[in-house]
Order: C-alpha cells, then structure tokens, then sequence
C-alpha cells in the first residue's frame, strides 16, 4: 500500500482530527453569502505556510470539487489536507491554496427549474469571495479546479464551459456518463432517479443532460492551453469508466493533448486515496508553466 493511501485511509477514521495543521500552514472554515442562492454556503480553504508569514504575497488557488453525499469538509477530514502537506514537504508540490465549497446535490450547474443556480453563484460569488479574502493572484494562469466524482463532473464542466478561466482541470472517477436512459435503467423510483432528479428535472431529461455534459463541450469547446488531466477506475461502479474512456476518445481525435489512466478500481476511498496525490501535482506543474 503506498503511503498517500494509507495516510489518507488512516484519517478517514479520525472525522474529528483538528484543522489546524501542525506548524506548517492551516485551515479555516468559514461560509459566503450568497444573493442568488438565498442562504450562506460553508467553505473551507487550506492556506499554505507561508500565507501568515508573509502577508503581501499573492497565492495560486486551486478549487476542489467533493462528491455526492460529501461536503467542504471532506478534503480535510478523510486527510487530503495531511497528504497535501506532505507533499508539500517533499517538494513535490508548490504552495497555493486550496477552496472547497459545499454544493449539496447540485453537479455544480444551475438547475433545470432554475431554483439552484449553482454555477452562477460559483462564478459570480464565491470566486472573487474567495479570491479577495485570501490574496489569490489574477488571472487564469494561477487557477485551477478539480474533483472527485461528481465534483469531477462539476470540475470538467466549468473548466470545458470556461476555459478562459483555468490552467488546469483534474477529475478521478467524475460522473461522466455517455447515454442517461440507460444509466437510469428502468426503475422511474430507482435512488438514481432521484438524485439526478433534482438538478436535471424528474424525470431527468436527457437533452437538459446532455447540453450541460462535459462529453458535450469536449467535442466544441476551445480548449486551448488548458492543461487536462483525469482517471477512472477500470471497475468503476456506476460505470463511469466508460465516460472517462469516450472522453479520451473525443479529445484525441480533436487532437487536444490531455493525460488519461485507466487504472484497476472501483469507486470508491481507496481508490480516490491512491490518485489523489497525480491531481494535485498536476494542478501544481500547471501554475509553475
């Protein structure tokens, strides 16, 4: 077992590890509030160690995206945060921020009743919410996003939909899915249903789907000098292996230059604990280029 996953396992049992992290940086857990949601979304944001020390510099940031049933506390409890210091430590890593905003169910897109507009909120509040309060430096060259699962969906999405905005994209495992009727399978009252139910209509709709997929914007969107990476487990459970192999498929006959891994697992922590450490030195090597 290599030590990133174990480190990250070990503290999936320790929900209640402080978040001060040791004498080397730290983390601060907060909420922003929002006009167009109509109630505070919670955050956390790990600043690096020389955040406090040196109260003039400018930090590259980097959004992390959780997963379903997962929320902004989840980098830090499951001890990404601690694995984020250690490579840190190792040199492996350069020092930027990392935000984690809570989004419930929603995908991070705005709905299709367009009661939850979730990604108008991240765009027009909680970046520069966050990019203020915490001294992150402009431009698109020292910002990335990435995420697991549907966080990975919501990280392809925004960086497809707007690459102007970000060096980089990382995703493990995200919620990419080729054809949703068959997806959903036959049960109307299935959990699947309902889950997608909220953000995509109910019954989900395939062309509201479909216009929002990031399959769908690979295939037209300018995606040039975004830096892509993502990986999937090649026994995904919810087959999303299968939408991670299409979008291979999509950019390299567009030519895109992107860095796909199929790699042996499921969904699930250990394997998320074991690819963790490739989306975050990805993110790094993208603000130093």
């Amino acid at each position: 077992m290599s030590r990133a996953r174990l480190v990250f396992l070990c503290f999936l049992l320790l929900a209640t590890a402080p978040l001060t992290l040791a004498a080397t940086g730290r983390v601060e857990c907060n909420s922003v509030p929002s006009k167009i949601l109509a109630h505070p979304v919670p955050y956390c944001i790990i600043l690096p160690p020389s955040f406090d020390a040196n109260k003039s510099r400018r930090f590259p940031i980097l959004y992390f995206l959780h997963g379903l049933g997962d929320n902004e506390q989840s980098f830090i409890h499951t001890g990404a945060w601690n694995l984020t210091e250690d490579l840190r430590e190792q040199g492996q890593i350069t020092e930027f921020l990392i935000a984690t905003p809570h989004a419930d169910a929603s995908f991070y897109i705005n709905s299709k009743d367009g009661k939850t507009r979730y990604e108008d909120f991240l765009l027009l509040e909680f970046f520069p919410f966050i990019e203020n309060r915490y001294r992150a430096a402009p431009a698109r060259t020292h910002r990335a996003i990435a995420g697991i699962s549907m966080g990975g969906y919501g990280a392809l999405h925004f960086a497809f939909r707007h690459p102007q905005l970000f060096s980089s994209v990382g995703a493990h495992s995200a919620a990419l899915i080729e054809k949703l009727p068959v997806f959903l399978g036959p049960t109307p009252n299935s959990p699947r249903f309902r889950v997608l139910g909220e953000v995509f209509g109910a019954p989900p709709d395939e062309a509201f789907w479909q216009r929002n997929s990031p399959l769908t914007f690979a295939r037209t969107a300018d995606l040039k000098g975004l830096k892509i990476y993502f990986d999937c487990g090649d026994q995904d459970d919810y087959g999303f292996d299968s939408g991670a192999a299409a979008l291979d498929k999509i950019l390299n006959a567009r030519h895109i230059p992107h860095e796909y891994h199929s790699y042996p697992g499921r969904h699930d922590p250990a394997y998320f604990a074991d690819h963790l450490p490739a989306s975050l030195m990805f993110a790094s090597r993208g603000f130093s280029n």
